[in-house]
């Protein structure tokens, strides 16, 4: 760009770095490369696998801020490199959808770039991308998941050489360094007279409107990423939009969560956001406001599964507060995993049911799983080997070697078994994942493991019914659905391996180790509670 001397300031390319991952190599070595767009950077290869990599990309992208905030920072006189690029950085308005391009070109009028030149940070949710750039202000509200560091002063402004006015505009400097710039560009009889700045007299601010009444600063603020326009009607969703911003900041520094709260603040921020689209047109406002519609709605679950209630229950509705081991939807998965095991037990014996559950649990994604001789023990006592040869015996179960070398595996070696009906060119009976299955096997190795159940030698029935038990159970407690007022007897035997006349015997062994109260039993079902220290196992039902 040619410029006469004097005339303006030379307008300078925004900086931009991008720090990428890449796999290099064969797939199968796992290694990857990090590159910067910087020449002076050179690449670098990681072979410990993306975490690595990734976590290097971090500090690698935190060492060039600090050398932009040595350097001075953003520059204010800088072109926004967003414009640069044609505007591509920009999240799509998801309304606009499939008319076309959502994405507005540098030369159109509604991509007009404004306010400071800001220092921002990009990072792409994959973990693959991290982009700095000076960019600005408006273009950065405009890219989701981009973060303003700092804000340049703006320029000091030139004017015509030949002219009677001073070549800068006087500007006084405040007590937090900020520099003020003053719309009196005239120059003041005491700077002809003497060349000291010192004497020079500076314009005071004005500090009231035309009519005579007191002048106020307009609060300045910004929430998720975006900066809250000074000049945005009505004045009440502008403040709402800033103190929205200060509460979430403040929410982040709170030391323990409070869902109930942030469910509360997402749905503030949802309507102010529609109202903000509505009032200024942009079609990205109305898309963040959805997803903070969709954050409160989950937050209200994840408030919901910690505190044992229905989602919208009232401080009158609500019993105890209870950590749960398992959300609502994985009480789902586990109830579905109990009745596959009582459908494809091998025997029809209580231990044989008790293995095929634990065993399913362990095997559930891939159909193979790992075991030790101590979980056998754990779960069967003496009958482990037994009832493991049965299961090989049905080829319900194979083994990589004999019942006596997985009987004798140890914790730090345990041996992969393998259940055919559940690998995966089989029809796959579950849809969980694997963070679910791990949640759904560690409670029912917690109930079968129970303290109190094996102190008093409980059978492979009793536990059985302790895990039925803890499945089928309201948020308060009690057993069975609201409707039913208990579990039926026939169910909860059936799945015990049990004549249903027997239930009532284990009922008392679990009322002894402290796992139910209040029990009864009367007309074909059976009534009664999970104790307070069980009730983190309790499922959930709706």
């Amino acid at each position: 760009m040619t410029v006469d001397a004097g005339t303006q300031q030379e307008r300078v390319a925004g900086r931009v770095w991008t720090v990428r991952l890449d796999p290099y190599g064969r797939p199968s070595t796992g290694t990857v490369r990090l590159s910067c767009s910087r020449p002076a950077c050179p690449d670098q290869r990681f072979t410990d696998g993306a975490a690595a990599a990734r976590k290097a990309a971090v500090a690698h992208v935190n060492l060039h801020l600090a050398r932009i905030r040595a350097g001075g920072g953003p520059r204010g006189e800088a072109w926004c490199a967003c414009r640069a690029a044609d505007c591509a950085w920009h999240t799509p308005d998801p309304a606009v959808g499939a008319r076309g391009s959502t994405r507005p070109t540098a030369e159109s009028g509604t991509a007009r770039c404004s306010g400071p030149v800001a220092l921002t940070v990009y990072a792409d949710r994959a973990g693959r991308l991290w982009r700095i750039a000076e960019m600005c202000a408006r273009c950065a509200a405009a890219i989701a998941d981009c973060r303003v560091l700092d804000t340049a002063a703006p320029p000091a402004r030139a004017v015509p050489t030949g002219t009677d006015q001073p070549a800068t505009t006087p500007a006084a400097t405040t007590g937090d360094g900020v520099a003020a710039v003053f719309s009196d560009h005239h120059p003041s009889p005491a700077t002809s007279a003497s060349p000291t700045p010192a004497t020079t007299p500076v314009p005071c601010a004005r500090t009231t409107s035309p009519d005579g009444t007191p002048r106020r600063a307009k609060r300045w603020g910004k929430i998720a990423q975006r900066i809250v326009p000074h000049d945005l009607e009505p004045d009440v969703l502008r403040l709402e939009l800033i103190d929205l911003g200060d509460a979430f900041r403040a929410y982040q520094q709170r030391t323990e969560p409070d869902l109930a709260l942030l469910a509360e603040l997402h749905e503030r921020k949802a309507r102010a956001f529609r109202l903000w689209a509505d009032a200024s047109g942009d079609g990205s406002l109305r898309h963040e406001a959805q997803r903070a519609e969709k954050a409160a709605q989950t937050t209200r679950e994840m408030h919901a599964n910690r505190s044992g209630q229905p989602v919208g229950a009232t401080a009158d509705d609500a019993g105890p507060v209870v950590e749960r081991l398992l959300t609502r939807q994985q009480a789902v998965h586990a109830r579905a995993v109990l009745d596959y095991a009582q459908a494809h037990a091998p025997h029809p014996e209580a231990e044989a049911h008790l293995a095929v559950l634990m065993l399913t649990l362990r095997a559930a994604r891939a159909g193979v799983g790992n075991i030790t001789g101590q979980d056998l023990t754990g779960w069967l006592q003496d009958d482990a080997e037994r009832v493991l040869q049965q299961l090989v015996d049905t080829d319900w179960l194979r083994l990589p070697g004999t019942v006596a070398e997985v009987m004798a595996s140890r914790p730090e070696n345990p041996i992969a078994v393998t259940v055919p009906a559940l690998l995966p060119d089989q029809p796959r009976p579950f849809t969980f994942g694997k963070t679910t299955r791990a949640r759904i096997s560690g409670w029912a190795q917690k109930a079968v493991g129970d303290r109190k159940l094996r102190k008093k030698k409980a059978g492979a029935a009793t536990r059985l019914l302790a895990l039925y038990t803890a499945a089928h159970t309201r948020p308060d407690g009690h057993l069975g659905h609201p409707e039913d007022g208990g579990l039926h007897l026939d169910k909860a035997a059936a799945f015990c391996a049990l004549p249903a006349e027997q239930v009532g015997e284990h009922v008392e062994l679990l009322v002894a180790a402290g796992w139910l109260a209040e029990v009864d039993i009367s007309e074909g079902q059976l009534h009664g509670q999970l104790t307070e220290r069980v009730l983190p196992l309790a499922g959930l039902l709706q």
